[in-house]
């Protein structure tokens, strides 16, 4: 039997203490091959995903977004993707010249995560998991600015997640938190 060919490939760099408390490359890998199957989208892909500090993280939200705080997580599209109108559907990335199709790179700050995980009662690899299926929908042109475009990113969180297993993020009860504050 052949393994069937993996749809992304998730390169993992831990530069923080607390990450290694997670099975963060299963979590990466989990993500990446939820969304790219629900999108449609056929591998394989690439993206890179630094599990980093709070302090790293404020410096890079600095340098790219001119805030200098830190937040749960960042993204980095490799393409410039945009939808045609608010509520659509952006166009797929498309491979280079090699026929690489690489996503683009995202990175997460340990205490932030393990604050809004605690705050809103989730266990932190579920709070993780949808941070990564988040920032992997920025990757792919997905965006929350406006309010057609947020419901139709935080439509498709909830069902990629619901693939794998876990709860509306989105949803208040016993278990549920305020949302993703500075995901972005």
């Amino acid at each position: 039997m052949t393994a069937t060919p993996k749809a992304a490939e998730v390169d993992v760099v831990v530069e923080a203490v607390g990450w290694e408390s997670l099975d963060l490359e299963r979590l990466a890998d989990e993500a990446a091959e939820a969304v790219l199957a629900r999108l449609g989208m056929e591998g394989p892909a690439e993206i890179s995903l630094l599990a980093t500090s709070d302090a790293a993280v404020a410096r890079l939200n600095a340098d790219f977004r001119g805030k200098p705080a830190p937040t749960n997580v960042l993204s980095w599209p490799a393409q410039p993707l945009a939808p045609p109108a608010p509520g659509q559907a952006p166009p797929r990335p498309a491979p280079d010249a090699t026929g690489e199709l690489f996503l683009g790179d995202i990175a997460l700050a340990w205490e932030t995560c393990a604050a809004e995980a605690e705050a809103g009662g989730k266990p932190l690899g579920e709070h993780v998991l949808h941070l990564i299926v988040h920032a992997i929908l920025h990757l792919v042109g997905y965006d929350h600015i406006c309010d057609e475009d947020a419901a139709l990113m935080e439509g498709l969180e909830v069902e990629i997640l619901a693939t794998l297993g876990q709860p509306d993020p989105y949803s208040e009860g016993p278990s549920r938190g305020e949302g993703e504050s500075g995901a972005g």
